[in-house]
């Protein structure tokens, strides 16, 4: 399932939650796939700020080590 599957379907999970018209046992079945989801969510989300660095370079073009993407210069 691509994230933006599991995004989805949490997504839905909500929704039928927020509701509220979801029987006691159904809910519970669908707050523990939400975890699940969410979880496998937050672990591609982690996965992907870890490989989003930028490369610093020192005057000769080495590579001198990386810093987060996010951060300016």
């Amino acid at each position: 399932m691509s994230f933006e599957q599991a995004l989805a379907a949490l997504e839905q999970i909500v929704q039928q939650l927020e509701r509220g018209d979801v029987p006691l046992d159904q809910s519970i079945s669908l707050y523990e796939r939400g975890e699940a989801l969410r979880a496998a969510c937050q672990q591609r989300l982690d996965a992907a700020q870890a490989r989003i660095e930028r490369i610093v370079t020192a005057a000769d073009g080495r590579a001198t080590g990386t810093r987060p993407f996010d951060t300016e210069g």
